[in-house]
């Protein structure tokens, strides 16, 4: 009779079993170093195109979507690109939303495809449009700050979705730092990721600075988001604002962070209670389903911040002894005066969680869509498919049984990328 090994030994089993066949994989991609290429880095900079003057902005769609870059860019023909390698120049630019093109390969052969518009601006000339834009509008904003394994086409696609989804008539800003786009060039994003934490920080503290700036929405995603925090906290501390309230509403979607960090540290500083009594907030999105974190915790050795994972075995049993689900979250802030607001949100999207890593339901599941949406747009307390759980201020997102199932695509405004 065949032995069976307990429950938590084999579980081991097969993922040391795993760990064994991607190891080689690991070895010669993941850990592979970034190439230089065969261009050297400064003829992609040298034609003027890269150093534009002053003049009237190319204006590339009849929405105001704004582009700051630390990418290399490719200004050697007309149609600009922003490429995976950094720079240590931070640059300024337009964009638009994804339109076909046709587009000559080497070979001499055309093709549609689909491509982002892009323009860089005189640095100047960007942020006077900035502030122009910005006072149309009651001094509102949204930054976007992306994640892991992303390209300028993908982050600036997810950034057009973002204002159409929300339906936010406001300047849209983009931060793009040079992401490899590829899954198994991790460790090289999180090394590009911390060489950016000086130049978005120094953005950041400008642009929170400016007195026509009143609001900024921020949503960061993945490993953007330990781009963000830190930048949040330094503007605090540096800001002549002494509250920084402006920076109010920040969105946390799939954040590959180290939870205990956050609860320790971040929460502490960036919740503030008087920064909390001035309506600054924080929504996180996590979801146990979440296979992209699951990997950060198996590289990192801890749980991260949008992924549920129980680290102590003995809170995962007595949850399970209590009949609930084996899911551990950020502990909310304990404050000696507790805030007259609620500063920290917890939103799992666990049951409704897609794609085949679930790490961006934020945009592509309807009920975390909808929820999204109402939290950029302030009206989140109106989100009545949250469900209630076993802590305050932690809430699930559940297809309703009795309802007709919702489209995704249809409801997050995907069908236009």
């Amino acid at each position: 009779m065949r032995r069976m090994l307990p429950e938590g030994l084999l579980y081991q089993a097969k993922k040391l079993r795993f760990c064994l066949l991607l190891l080689p994989t690991l070895v010669t991609a993941c850990i592979s170093p970034v190439q230089y290429g065969d261009i050297p880095h400064a003829n992609y900079v040298e034609n003027e195109r890269c150093r534009p003057g002053i003049q009237s902005s190319e204006v590339l769609s009849d929405k105001p979507y704004f582009a700051v870059t630390s990418r290399l860019p490719d200004c050697r023909t007309d149609q600009i690109a922003l490429l995976n390698q950094r720079s240590d120049i931070v640059r300024y630019g337009r964009f638009g939303a994804p339109e076909e093109r046709e587009i000559t390969d080497a070979k001499g052969k055309a093709k549609m495809q689909k491509v982002i518009p892009f323009a860089l601006n005189n640095d100047q000339q960007w942020w006077d449009d900035l502030a122009a834009e910005t006072k149309k509008h009651d001094g509102r904003i949204l930054l976007y700050v992306h994640g892991f394994k992303e390209t300028f086409f993908t982050s600036a696609r997810d950034s057009t979705q973002i204002a159409r989804l929300t339906g936010l008539d406001i300047p849209v800003v983009h931060y793009s730092w040079p992401s490899q786009g590829e899954f198994l060039k991790y460790a090289a994003d999180e090394t590009n990721m911390y060489y950016n934490e000086r130049q978005f920080r120094s953005f950041l503290t400008r642009l929170a600075q400016q007195p026509w700036t009143k609001e900024i929405i921020l949503v960061a995603h993945s490993l953007g988001v330990r781009l963000a925090i830190p930048a949040i906290e330094y503007v605090d501390r540096n800001s002549s604002n002494a509250d920084s309230s402006n920076i109010s509403n920040i969105i946390l979607a799939s954040p590959d962070v180290d939870r205990q960090d956050f609860e320790r540290d971040i929460a502490e500083t960036v919740l503030t209670m008087r920064r909390v009594n001035n309506d600054r907030r924080i929504t996180v999105y996590v979801s146990a389903k979440d296979r992209a974190l699951g990997l950060s915790y198996n590289f990192h050795g801890y749980p991260r911040l949008g992924r549920p994972d129980c680290f102590n075995p003995f809170e995962a049993a007595s949850l399970r002894e209590q009949g609930y689900p084996e899911r551990c979250y950020a502990a909310k802030t304990k404050y000696d005066t507790e805030p007259e607001k609620s500063g920290l949100t917890i939103i799992d999207t666990t049951a409704v969680s897609r794609g085949q890593s679930g790490h961006s339901d934020y945009l592509r599941n309807a009920l975390a869509c909808s929820d999204f949406a109402a939290v950029v747009n302030g009206t989140e307390s109106k989100a009545s498919k949250r469900k209630d759980t076993r802590l305050r201020h932690v809430f699930e997102l559940v297809p309703d049984p009795d309802g007709a199932e919702l489209d995704d695509l249809a409801v997050c405004r995907r069908k236009s990328d």
